[in-house]
């Protein structure tokens, strides 16, 4: 008996031996502490992202996602609201032939997140659709970029990202976020 249990007491050893050397050789990037237009616009600091980037990623990502669909439907005449295909919605507009679709930043790789990038941009290119995905930061995973571009997408990124809006619209997006706050303050009437 006591030979099974130094067998299982090494087995479980090796596990963790294993992952503690994984851990231990385990490398992170630099942080990105680039700010980007949102970010400046709101006053947000990289090191108040960096206490919640969950929180402000969803939150500023349905900014992002409410800015470019109203600033598209009220300048592009070939608008359409988010396409739905049964019970999925994989953009949120179109414009004529390209399906959008808005992302603040793609920081997940997770199988199901990638899967779906792949087979939305897939749908959407059955359907003749050139499927667009306007991210706003640069400092997105590779794995996901690799997925969207497998999957058929366009991913336009930064300063792609604003050029091609206002290509589209005619409107300068990123001027006018600069133009929302100015030394600190907000010119947004309340």
């Amino acid at each position: 008996m006591s030979n099974q249990a130094n067998s299982l007491d090494d087995q479980l050893k090796h596990v963790l031996r294993s992952y503690r050397d994984s851990f231990s050789s385990k490398t992170y990037s630099e942080e990105n502490d680039d700010p980007d237009p949102l970010m400046d616009v709101f006053g947000i600091t990289p090191s108040l992202k960096r206490e919640n980037r969950q929180y402000w990623g969803r939150e500023l990502g349905m900014c992002w996602q409410l800015l470019v669909t109203q600033l598209l439907s009220h300048n592009c005449r070939n608008y359409s609201p988010a396409l739905r295909i049964g019970v999925d919605e994989p953009c949120d507009c179109c414009v004529g032939s390209d399906a959008i679709d808005t992302k603040y930043r793609i920081g997940s790789g997770d199988s199901g997140t990638l899967k779906k990038f792949k087979s939305y941009g897939q749908l959407l290119v059955q359907r003749g659709l050139r499927p667009v995905l306007l991210i706003v930061r640069e400092d997105n995973l590779n794995a996901a970029m690799t997925a969207c571009v497998t999957g058929g997408w366009t991913v336009l990124q930064g300063q792609q990202t604003f050029d091609y809006i206002r290509t589209l619209s005619g409107f300068d997006l990123a001027a006018w976020l600069k133009s929302c706050k100015v030394n600190g303050e907000f010119l947004i009437n309340r």
